[in-house]
């Protein structure tokens, strides 16, 4: 594994308990950074971070328990975030829900809404908190975990397409207004990767998924870990408002 340099970056990850944001928080820690962990999940979201805390005692580990939709929870969490780390240097919005599955028609409409607020209402209250703090200090990355689904629209997912299309949206959008501020903001849209989430899919959509990568396997959490904190890096420099593809060859465009 080559070692991506983040050294004393502060890197804040939504729905870091579980699935890719804890594969992104592991490989940040062991690339030099600190990390805070964001989460709805107050149970899962301690025990996730003392068990980092205590794998990586040189580094800091602070937690926040935040409800995405919520202004409110959204500003208290940077606000602790703020008073551990000091700063906010990166941003990864991978927090997330499926919704379950149905037809367009059969999805009853607080469910669809349920799933809008979360996955794209969600990173927008992030950001509109987060991108103040790195404009004063003249730098950031964000990287936010659309879909595959955002870009070719999965049958009996509607609500969820609708979600990830309407991020890659924002991060053109807010790419662009940032691009002269050195803070970069990208995305990636992954195919399905086997972690929790598959708990609220039926088997039937997620033989579908498979069917239609290439590769023939899900995505591995940690596979997604490396491109997400490449962009999160210095390294990244030149790349903004862009989407960058973790398919397995399903992507056509």
């Amino acid at each position: 594994m080559n070692r991506i340099d983040l050294a004393g970056r502060s890197v804040v990850i939504t729905g870091g308990a579980r699935g890719i944001g804890l594969a992104v928080a592991e490989r940040a820690l062991a690339s030099g950074a600190n990390v805070a962990l964001w989460d709805v999940d107050a149970e899962r979201l301690q025990r996730t971070s003392d068990e980092l805390a205590s794998k990586h005692r040189e580094r800091i580990v602070s937690d926040a328990v935040v409800e995405l939709t919520d202004e409110a929870s959204v500003e208290a969490a940077v606000q602790k975030t703020l008073a551990a780390h000091g700063k906010i240097d990166v941003l990864v919005n991978n927090a997330g829900i499926t919704g379950g599955n149905g037809t367009t028609w059969e999805l009853a409409p607080d469910v669809w809404r349920r799933v809008i607020d979360v996955n794209l209402i969600g990173p927008y209250l992030t950001c509109r908190a987060v991108v103040p703090h790195m404009l004063k200090s003249g730098y950031g990355r964000i990287v936010n975990i659309a879909s595959i689904a955002g870009k070719e629209g999965n049958p009996n997912a509607s609500h969820y397409s609708a979600s990830k299309a309407g991020l890659i949206g924002l991060t053109k959008s807010l790419g662009k207004e940032l691009a002269g501020k050195n803070i970069l903001v990208n995305a990636v849209t992954p195919a399905a990767a086997k972690t929790e989430i598959f708990d609220s899919m039926s088997q039937q959509h997620i033989d579908y998924m498979l069917s239609k990568i290439p590769m023939n396997r899900f995505l591995m959490p940690e596979e997604a870990a490396s491109l997400i904190l490449w962009l999160s890096s210095e390294d990244c420099a030149f790349s903004t408002g862009a989407v960058f593809d973790l398919s397995g060859g399903r992507a056509t465009y």
